[in-house]
């Protein structure tokens, strides 16, 4: 459908012809044409039959629309909230629709107003036309309030929802959130006696409810619970990777204060990858790569998927910092300040994690990466996640493993504020020949135009920087591994 609008704004002016797709309006006079992506829209406001688009570029005002003003807002809005549930990583159709009022707090930040609200499998959306669209995890709801005319959720990150006005929706939409919640449950309940076959009814009850899909708890706790558990979780992190790590942390802290996560991981044919393009069509995919976090991005062999991603949260000496591990191959350690709170960065990541369905680049991404184009489903999502915002605002450092003790080093130096510790240079990529892209180096073929490109003449180490012939299979500087 095209629409005829008057257009006032920043890039674009004149009478223009608006034509609405899957991840940006389309705006077109006789000379210019822009494209308004819906990850840079804060807002859609219709008033005295005016159009107005409130985004990070500026407003746009579409006017002289007559009767079809209507019928663009409605469609427009449709089109934007389907993008907004692609960013919150929302897939399947709702259990239950409704209209309503709703109200938020999230630490000092509030919001309210009235938007569409949908029940899914595991959480519950407000999808207002701004910013303050949510998704609230019911893996994480610790109190549930019901009133005659609304209702309200609580979670263990001390944030709550409440939904009110809802007509004659109120009691199917709690209904429908409590079903959910036990279904959760009992996923969570299975998932820990898959761990420890041997557990009883009551510490499997107890751990569903400490370490619900996914979410990292102190292994101490997990031991006060059940002792067996604890230790197939330690069994499962010694065969991976992050088993040197491990030892490390609990040699600089206290071990029963070190947070472990586990989650089952999907199978190839029901998490698929995303396209080559990495773009946003499928935020169910694996856009972030899984060894991207220290290898290129070039066509290196994916590693065999482990069964569980296990991944781990140790707080440094004096708490101040925690390095966030993922048991996964070519995976770096990520070093956050907590200021001074551990516990709460720790719940705070979970947070950030879950709502990002554990795509682990996103809570490190620089601000300029995450406004790249193939990053705008995390664009939107950090704009709609306080937890995500809170996460990534707090990110120091990354340090990969180049050797044991150099990783170390590094490790300590970050934990001692010392950003400058920061390793794992990016190397500058080869240039395409035919369209001027720089892809990564390893690539053999252009991203952008499908040309063949030549080998480099060098490539850098991610462990040292050290600069070493193409082809080589280790770095002469520091021994690294090369990709």
């Amino acid at each position: 459908m095209e629409y005829t609008a008057q257009a006032t704004s920043p890039l674009v002016n004149n009478e223009v012809k608006l034509v609405i797709g899957d991840a940006a309006l389309t705006v077109a006079s006789l000379f210019d044409t822009v494209e308004v992506s819906f990850s840079e829209i804060n807002a859609l406001v219709l008033a005295d039959y005016i159009v107005t688009i409130k985004a990070d570029s500026g407003d746009y005002v579409f006017s002289r629309m007559g009767h079809w003003g209507q019928p663009f807002y409605d469609d427009l809005c449709d089109a934007y909230n389907k993008a907004v549930l692609r960013s919150l990583f929302i897939k399947n159709s709702p259990l239950i629709t409704a209209n309503g009022d709703y109200t938020y707090s999230e630490g000092d930040a509030t919001g309210h107003g009235a938007a569409h609200i949908h029940v899914y499998g595991n959480s519950v959306a407000t999808l207002p036309p701004d910013l303050s669209a949510r998704r609230v995890p019911l893996c994480f709801v610790s109190d549930m309030d019901k009133g005659d005319f609304e209702l309200t959720l609580r979670l263990v990150t001390n944030e709550s929802y409440t939904y009110a006005k809802l007509g004659y929706d109120t009691k199917v939409f709690a209904e429908a959130i409590e079903k959910q919640i036990r279904s959760l449950r009992e996923e969570s309940l299975a998932a820990a006696k898959e761990i420890d076959p041997g557990l009883t009814t009551t510490q499997a009850s107890q751990l569903a409810k400490l370490v619900p899909q996914g979410a990292a708890a102190p292994i101490g706790r997990l031991a006060q619970i059940a002792s067996s558990f604890a230790e197939a979780l330690e069994g499962k992190i010694a065969t991976t990777r992050a088993a040197e790590s491990y030892a490390v942390f609990k040699e600089l802290s206290d071990p029963g204060q070190i947070w472990v996560g586990f989650r089952k991981n999907a199978s190839p044919k029901e998490n698929p990858t995303s396209g080559a393009s990495g773009t946003t069509n499928d935020p169910s995919g694996d856009l972030d790569n899984p060894a991207g976090d220290e290898a290129g991005d070039g066509e290196t062999a994916a590693p065999k998927q482990d069964s569980y991603l296990l991944w781990l949260i140790a707080p440094s000496p004096n708490r101040q910092f925690a390095a966030v591990e993922f048991a996964e191959a070519n995976s770096a350690t990520f070093v956050y300040n907590t200021r001074g709170d551990f516990n709460g960065f720790a719940q705070q990541l979970n947070r950030a994690l879950e709502a990002i369905n554990f795509k682990r680049e996103v809570i490190r991404l620089t601000d300029a990466e995450l406004l790249q184009p193939e990053n705008a489903v995390y664009y939107m999502a950090a704009k709609r996640t306080r937890a995500l915002q809170f996460i990534r605002s707090n990110f120091v450092g990354r340090v990969i493993h180049s050797s044991q003790d150099k990783w170390k080093r590094n490790l300590l130096s970050l934990f001692e504020g010392k950003s400058e510790a920061v390793v794992a240079p990016v190397p500058s990529g080869t240039l395409c020949p035919s369209c001027g892209k720089t892809s990564a180096i390893g690539t053999k073929f252009c991203g952008e135009c499908g040309g063949t490109l030549a080998a480099p003449a060098s490539q850098i180490c991610p462990g040292c920087g050290f600069q070493v012939l193409p082809m080589s299979c280790f770095c002469g500087e520091c021994g690294y591994k090369l990709e």
